[in-house]
């Protein structure tokens, strides 16, 4: 494997496994209270246009990295303009457990 194609690789796995941690500290602790609603918005629109990009390219690693990314960040910036009711039902419904 070329050094570029390390370097996307470990690129595509940061961005999108750095989404995790977030959505799931939001199921489990039910608070967004520090979550920005416009930057939110933002990056979710980036990682669509992004996935476009690569879907106007042709490009299955833009695409499969900005979807998931997308999906990812789309639920963050749900979770943040729910109301606290819904909120906890989707958190239940993601992690019974808590």
């Amino acid at each position: 494997m070329s050094w570029i194609a390390l370097a996307g690789t470990l690129a595509a796995l940061c961005s999108t496994i750095s989404f995790v941690p977030q959505a799931w500290r939001i199921v489990r602790t039910r608070n967004t209270d520090a979550i920005s609603p416009l930057t939110y918005s933002l990056t979710v629109t980036g990682f669509a246009l992004w996935t476009a990009y690569g879907i106007g390219l042709g490009e299955w690693p833009l695409i499969v990295t900005n979807s998931i990314c997308f999906v990812l960040s789309a639920f963050i910036l749900m979770m943040t303009l729910l109301p606290h009711a819904k909120k906890e039902a989707v958190a239940d419904t993601v992690d019974p457990r808590s």
